[in-house]
């Protein structure tokens, strides 16, 4: 097998991580894409094209689905260590998104929404889970450049989150919303393509079934499987599962599901004393990430909101598309992520630790829900789009600070039998946040500004101050791993 560390043709990383980071490029694309049009798509009355929902179910709506993506990390992440490997879950579930995207486009009003996100949702969580388990298994752990190629890889995703909201946002406002959904699904036709061309140079680990489940088990499996699936399509039908809470249900989901991850992994035979301890230390980092991204996510619901009915989008005497507002933070991370990976290589060994890291991503996002307290009071239309571009611009700080950071963590902190659901666990804290975005949004409004984001934002720097104050403590028990 070829020595991936002494490939060094990439920014000085594995050849291989480009066509990882190409088919993550190519989902992002096709999920911020159809994510920057979608919660104006549920509110926006039928005369502009969109469905006429309730701002706050539809708020909720968004949330559940976000946080759906990332508890769906938790399915892929499974099916990759019991049964079919990374590799190969990556390429099935990029097939999921794609079909995902297509009903969105082809299939009118609530069935192509709820057909469409179903699928983009589970599609999604076993591409994330599984690319970034893949991204890992290039690097030994003590490996200095693994930070650093997460956050190239952080990168190359962006790229795809900058172009996706511009374009799709920009065929939305001259073609109509299923247009936007339609390109979303023809840039995850590319990622697939491209992907298939590459993937067989991911070989060894990214193949490999961690734990193999027993062929006598698997029947079991597939009637649990299946008795879930009919409960909950039963309890919608019979709509005791209403969209304005759909995403508190989520929420409650990623709590159970946490909860029963960490006991399963704590209380695991397979799992050694010194692999438990740092499963341990990476609880009070799992809270701090839940927080942050519950701030976080809201770029796809208040800040939606706050730029569709605040903010001046005039340019020039030409209306700009509510989505490209968050095509502002992949432009910061295109530019910062590489001013970060530098800082770390150059860095080395003098890092922060992992847990000063989260501490400090936690409280800049607190900081940057505080600095949206200045524009309170300003009427529709009167929040300049330079201020929000300089609050998103905290945001990117704080996101470079945590996620890149976690997602490495995650892989670090993994025991051998539970390599991609350690992934899944960093991606539960995020189902977790997001999911909660959709809740909290539920109660902004402009006459409750400066309650809303200065509460949030100061339970977040408090947060963040705590993660601090025990940072050595856990340090000590991630047994060497910074």
């Amino acid at each position: 097998m070829t020595d991936l560390r002494q490939e060094r043709t990439f920014f000085g990383q594995p050849r291989v991580l480009a066509n990882l980071f190409g088919v993550e490029l190519w989902e992002r694309f096709s999920f911020y894409g159809m994510q920057g049009i979608l919660l104006i798509y549920l509110y926006y009355e039928a005369s502009r094209g969109g469905l006429g929902i309730n701002q706050d179910t539809a708020t909720s709506i968004v949330g559940a689905y976000g946080g759906s993506v990332y508890l769906a990390t938790v399915v892929g992440a499974w099916l990759a260590d019991r049964l079919f490997g990374p590799e190969r879950v990556l390429f099935f579930s990029a097939i999921l998104v794609m079909c995902g995207h297509l009903c969105l486009a082809l299939i009118p009003g609530l069935a192509g929404v709820a057909a469409g996100l179903i699928l983009i949702a589970l599609g999604s969580g076993g591409v994330k889970a599984t690319a970034t388990a893949i991204v890992g298994t290039l690097y030994e752990p003590d490996d200095e450049r693994r930070d650093a190629g997460f956050s190239l890889f952080y990168l190359g995703i962006n790229l795809g989150a900058l172009v996706g909201p511009l374009l799709t946002g920009l065929l939305q406002k001259e073609e109509g919303f299923h247009w936007g959904f339609g390109l979303a699904a023809v840039g995850m036709a590319i990622g697939l393509l491209q992907y298939s061309i590459g993937r067989r140079g991911l070989t060894g680990k990214a193949r490999e079934v961690a734990n193999p489940l027993p062929r006598a088990r698997r029947p079991w499996i597939i009637v649990v499987a299946a008795a879930v699936v009919v409960v909950v399509a039963a309890l919608a039908f019979a709509g005791l599962i209403p969209a304005a809470h759909l995403s508190t249900v989520v929420v409650v989901l990623s709590i159970v599901a946490a909860i029963a991850y960490f006991g399963l992994i704590i209380t695991s035979s397979k799992v050694d004393a010194t692999e438990r301890r740092r499963v341990y230390a990476f609880i009070p980092m799992f809270i701090a990430s839940a927080a942050f991204w519950s701030l976080y996510q809201q770029q796809f619901t208040v800040v939606t909101v706050y730029s569709d009915k605040r903010l001046d989008r005039d340019l020039f005497g030409w209306t700009m598309p509510v989505s490209w507002v968050q095509s502002i933070n992949p432009v910061f991370i295109i530019v910062l992520s590489g001013v970060f990976a530098a800082i770390w290589s150059w860095l080395g060994r003098r890092q922060p630790s992992t847990p000063v890291k989260f501490a400090a991503g936690t409280i800049v996002m607190g900081v940057a829900f505080l600095l949206f307290l200045p524009f309170s009071g300003t009427g529709p239309g009167g929040v300049p789009l330079l201020g929000l571009t300089g609050i998103i611009l905290v945001f990117t700080i704080a996101e470079l600070l945590l996620s890149p950071v976690g997602l490495s963590l995650s892989t670090k902190l993994a025991p051998k039998a539970f390599q991609t659901q350690m992934v899944a666990l960093f991606f539960l804290s995020v189902a977790l946040g997001t999911a909660m975005s959709g809740t909290l949004a539920t109660y902004y409004s402009e006459d409750h500004e400066v309650a809303y984001f200065g509460i949030l934002g100061a339970i977040a720097v408090v947060l963040g101050l705590i993660l601090l104050a025990i940072s050595r403590p856990l340090s000590r028990l991630m047994g060497g791993v910074r």
